[in-house]
């Protein structure tokens, strides 16, 4: 990954970036992102500027957006496949698997690459979100491959408690080989079989 590429980003932008930088695809496939918040501390920074009455710097403002690593991603890959930015709260990482999914069901000749990061926010917004360690993934979804993942989702019943790590329950799902697995979100019950 380019240094230019890996200095305009804070960590966890960097964590997303190397992961999808890794994926053979990166160049040739659609580009899906997801997280919950982004790269959160970049926001915050702006926020602290404006409530000082100091000036946004242009390249925190530039990179705040949530599509920004897509973007920046998709100039360093030349890649011209289009992108898409989710941000669904606890469900993020399941909409933007379903994105990343109906994309290859509309053009199954081309490859998806879907890429997901969030990690906890700072104080005093920890008290808001108790997520865990820094997290990011990078998947290829095609069409023709060698295994067959169906994704369903209904609404979450109101008892059953929210999970905190989507993500890593659909990446237990992978390693474990387990035939089925779900993962509460905020609103929808993700369900993932083979």
């Amino acid at each position: 990954m380019p240094m230019l590429l890996r200095r305009r980003v804070g960590a966890l932008g960097q964590q997303a970036l190397r992961a999808a930088w890794s994926m053979p695809q990166s160049a040739s496939a659609r580009l899906v992102f997801a997280s919950r918040h982004g790269e959160f501390p970049r926001t915050l920074s702006i926020m602290d500027s404006l409530a000082a009455g100091e000036p946004v710097l242009p390249a925190d403002f530039t990179l705040s957006v949530h599509h920004a690593l897509a973007g920046l991603l998709s100039i360093a890959r030349s890649n011209h496949h289009g992108h898409t930015a989710i941000a669904a709260g606890r469900d993020s990482f399941g909409c933007g698997l379903l994105e990343a999914a109906a994309c290859l069901a509309e053009k199954p000749d081309e490859p998806v690459l879907f890429v997901y990061y969030d990690e906890q926010l700072p104080s005093p917004f920890s008290d808001f979100d108790e997520d865990g360690a820094p997290l990011a993934v990078a998947l290829t979804l095609a069409a023709g491959g060698g295994s067959s993942i169906g994704l369903t989702l209904s609404a979450r019943p109101a008892d059953m408690p929210v999970s905190r790590t989507p993500a890593e329950d659909f990446l237990r799902f992978l390693l474990d080989r387990a035939p089925s697995a779900a993962s509460p979100g905020e609103r929808h019950l993700w369900r993932w079989t083979r």
